[in-house]
């Protein structure tokens, strides 16, 4: 099993086979922690596969601009962040509304459930509404378990940046949850309407 700090170096081939080798078994191991960050840039898991597909495809092209002996996974997570960059400058430039459909709420299993459900959806409404940086320290950090230094190093950002954010975030993050979002206090008004 890989280590998750490098790549190993792998023997001399003429081919480059062994380099291949180890860099697309790197790849599918960062795999769900890739599609997990996308989600939660993006909000949409079909917009986060097509975010995480666009990244491999980058890395794969690009595979000898990886430095040995580096994070193989905190290159993959810069690569997610700068496509996912490029294409906010890009709806901004061609006008695109970048909101996502609602999440689908019901389901007739038990209330606790439905109500698991009801404040995921506003955790993840109201993470979407966080502004990207902060959004991108939140991730990295809390969600994928990152030290500063490494989700500093992904956003090219000052560590107290990164802690600056982080604590920006939480701290909007609290608000709109504590103001209900809209979700919750629309699901309470009906009960007691």
């Amino acid at each position: 099993m890989f280590s998750r700090n490098a790549i190993p170096e792998p023997p001399p081939d003429a081919d480059g086979e062994a380099m291949s080798a180890g860099f697309s078994d790197q790849l599918i191991a960062v795999l769900p922690r890739l599609r997990r960050f996308a989600r939660g840039l993006t909000g949409s898991a079909t917009e986060a596969d097509d975010l995480v597909q666009s990244a491999c495809e980058r890395a794969l092209s690009r595979m000898e601009q990886f430095q040995e002996g580096t994070r193989f996974d905190s290159w993959m997570f810069r690569i997610v962040q700068t496509i996912w960059i490029d294409q906010l400058r890009a709806r901004k430039v061609r006008k695109e509304d970048g909101e996502v459909d609602g999440e689908r709420l019901g389901s007739d299993e038990a209330v606790r459930r439905v109500e698991s459900r009801i404040a995921l959806v506003e955790v993840r409404r109201a993470v979407s509404r966080l502004p990207a940086e902060q959004r991108t320290a939140l991730l990295l950090v809390t969600v994928e378990g990152m030290s500063y230094k490494e989700a500093a190093e992904i956003a090219k950002v000052p560590v107290g940046t990164i802690m600056s954010r982080l604590a920006r975030a939480r701290v909007a993050l609290q608000a709109q949850l504590d103001a209900g979002g809209g979700l919750r206090r629309s699901t309470d008004d009906a009960e007691t309407g």
